[in-house]
């Protein structure tokens, strides 16, 4: 099955222009949505996942396509096979989340990416901790939310650490993911998250964002 050509033949130009638009018109859309690209692509994953190593040709091939569903495929294609990922991918995986990046990519990737540092926790000193001192502000927000899904794993120390060491940039996409990361912690230890937003000091966003469940 050629999936870029299944991709192509079900292009839809009526959908794809105000679907670009609320991406900013950043990048090109073929026009259509998440279970229209999950039915298309099913079968083609589904034959992927058998496979027992990563494709980072295809990857890097589906990254290479201007139309944005095929980087989305990418990342459908990494969560389908996210046992997969060892310390050693981690360099690749930096490059798609500096790559054609706004938050749609990034945060898709970052489910994947918190799912390797659970199975390898050493990657937070490592890796996560030189990302959350970047220029790149796509990878200080990784560095801010991985830990979404961990409920009682989460480290509060180092999510402490990577917020104040973030807090006072200015940057929208930063203070959103401190916000977002407190909000989701909140659910688990709602005393830690009101402590934290009372104790130092944040931008209004974050503290409004973080706060909605306390």
């Amino acid at each position: 099955m050629d999936i870029f050509q299944v991709f192509y033949d079900n292009r839809n130009e009526e959908q794809a222009e105000p679907m670009a638009k609320y991406m900013k018109n950043l990048f090109p859309f073929l026009g259509f949505k998440k279970p229209e690209r999950t039915k298309l692509s099913k079968e083609y994953l589904k034959e992927k996942k058998k496979e027992k190593k990563i494709d980072w040709d295809f990857i890097f091939k589906c990254y290479e396509m201007p139309e944005r569903e095929f980087h989305y495929l990418a990342i459908d294609y990494m969560r389908s096979i996210k046992d997969l990922f060892t310390p050693d991918d981690m360099e690749n995986i930096e490059k798609l989340l500096t790559t054609k990046s706004w938050w749609d990519t990034v945060d898709a990737i970052n489910i994947v990416i918190g799912h390797i540092v659970m199975k390898y926790p050493e990657l937070k000193e490592n890796i996560i901790l030189n990302w959350s001192k970047s220029d790149n502000i796509w990878l200080v927000r990784v560095s801010i939310i991985f830990q979404l899904k961990y409920k009682e794993n989460t480290d509060t120390d180092f999510l402490s650490r990577v917020i104040l060491d973030n807090s006072k940039t200015g940057e929208f996409f930063i203070d959103k993911a401190i916000g977002w990361a407190l909000r989701e912690y909140s659910k688990t230890n709602k005393q830690w998250v009101k402590d934290f937003i009372e104790n130092n000091e944040l931008s209004k966003l974050s503290v409004r964002e973080g706060s909605k469940y306390i």
